[in-house]
């Protein structure tokens, strides 16, 4: 089936400013609240929502094989297991029902109501229930980066790391959707110079630009997925900041790796940017040098021209963007990473959720944390209000932002927001 919805001339009967994320070539899936209080599945075109649920009600669905409830449900799994002959339906039906030469809904004032809603009139939900959630690390700059200011230049990279994608598996129950405030954690961590541990909120709390991907029921236990066929499995993408407090993490990492340092809070982009919507913007991946063992040997284009920055904003203050850098930097592409991820026989399923682990570039602008821009806080950098961080002060506000652009069209992800707040502190009973 062919992707009719990415087709670049197409334009919308809804307003689309030129800037937009959400052009009609995007087409999003996310959940949201409307304001009759009613949960639905929904996409955005600009700054328009539309409620998917009510959309199939009222028969615009008619001739795609869809369950009456598909649509009618508090998180995208469903909808995600049906496949990607599925998704290009949709994606495709919404892109013609919304396409400037067709009046069908365009001129049916009563229908417009029930579908169509200003971004003001709902409240973005999680989009999927993650049942699993696994973190790469899968940046060659990034992990040079953090490998040479703690072993050293000889030692930076692990003698597997050329190998195969370094992962881990997180904690879903802490990953949130934007404008959700976070706690700064508290946990143990070894002050210089001491021979002992203390307990207490972490200095170091940092962001990590980070991409994510979401995918399908892919395989029965036991069964690899191959190489070839990785892509198939994928849905979409979500921007990703991975808060780490990198002293908790220090300390407590060696052997098992991270936990209680990174467990406190992830936080994913409320719209899902389909892997459709984003063809346009393939390109080749980093020349892979020693080359993969076979099962990890990929053909053509792999790796997608995304945009990325990161900006801090004080309390009051204006932000001050701190890092600018592009997910095609990733040294291993989302195709080995799900690969890799099954080779063991490990199933995959709806709504699984895997981090790209954090994106550097080559540049210092460019590194995807505080960690690597301050280089472990021995570079402060200045913020337009004249203070300096070297991590995430209290009530400073991290926003991400992602984009591709070519001549033809702008697909975005929106925004991450999250304020950082104090350690928690529980109310007093009287």
């Amino acid at each position: 089936m062919s992707i009719s919805a990415n087709n670049p001339n197409r334009t919308s009967w809804l307003y689309v400013n030129k800037h937009s994320d959400f052009p009609i070539q995007n087409i999003p899936f996310g959940v949201f609240l409307t304001r009759e209080d009613v949960i639905t599945i929904g996409t955005r075109i600009g700054d328009t929502a539309i409620d998917l649920g009510a959309l199939h009600q009222l028969g615009y669905f008619d001739g795609i094989p869809l369950t009456d409830d598909i649509f009618l449900q508090d998180t995208l799994n469903d909808f995600i297991a049906d496949g990607r002959q599925t998704w290009r339906a949709v994606r495709n039906r919404i892109a013609d029902i919304f396409d400037a030469n067709n009046e069908t809904l365009k001129n049916n004032t009563k229908h417009k109501e029930i579908v169509c809603f200003r971004l003001d009139e709902i409240e973005m939900q999680m989009p999927v229930l993650v049942g699993d959630y696994t973190d790469f690390y899968a940046s060659k700059e990034h992990a040079t980066n953090v490998g040479t200011m703690f072993r050293g230049e000889d030692n930076a990279l692990m003698p597997n790391w050329l190998h195969l994608p370094v992962g881990y598996h997180g904690r879903s129950s802490s990953i949130i959707t934007t404008h959700i405030p976070i706690n700064r954690p508290q946990g143990q961590t070894l002050p210089e110079g001491a021979s002992k541990p203390i307990f207490g909120p972490s200095k170091l709390v940092d962001f990590e630009l980070e991409m994510a991907f979401i995918t399908t029921d892919a395989n029965d236990f036991g069964e690899p997925i191959p190489i070839e066929e990785a892509e198939d499995y994928i849905f979409g993408l979500v921007l990703f900041n991975d808060w780490s407090a990198r002293d908790i993490q220090k300390w407590e990492y060696v052997p098992l790796g991270p936990f209680l340092g990174k467990s406190f809070a992830s936080t994913i982009s409320p719209w899902i940017v389909t892997l459709d919507a984003l063809e346009p913007f393939r390109v080749e991946s980093p020349k892979q040098n020693p080359k993969p063992l076979p099962y990890l040997r990929t053909k053509g284009k792999k790796s997608f021209d995304i945009n990325l920055e990161a900006a801090i904003k004080p309390k009051g203050a204006k932000e001050t963007v701190v890092s600018r850098t592009n997910f095609k930097y990733m040294y291993w592409n989302m195709a080995q990473q799900l690969t890799h991820h099954t080779s063991n026989g490990c199933p995959v399923n709806s709504g699984d959720m895997m981090g790209s682990g954090t994106i550097s570039g080559p540049t210092e602008d460019s590194y995807g944390s505080m960690l690597e821009l301050t280089w472990k806080g021995e570079k402060p950098i200045k913020m337009k209000d004249g203070t300096t961080r070297k991590f995430i002060n209290d009530h400073d506000t991290v926003i991400m932002r992602a984009y591709c652009e070519n001549d033809d069209v702008r697909i975005g992800f929106g925004q991450v927001k999250n304020e950082l707040l104090p350690v928690f502190n529980p109310k007093k009973k009287k």
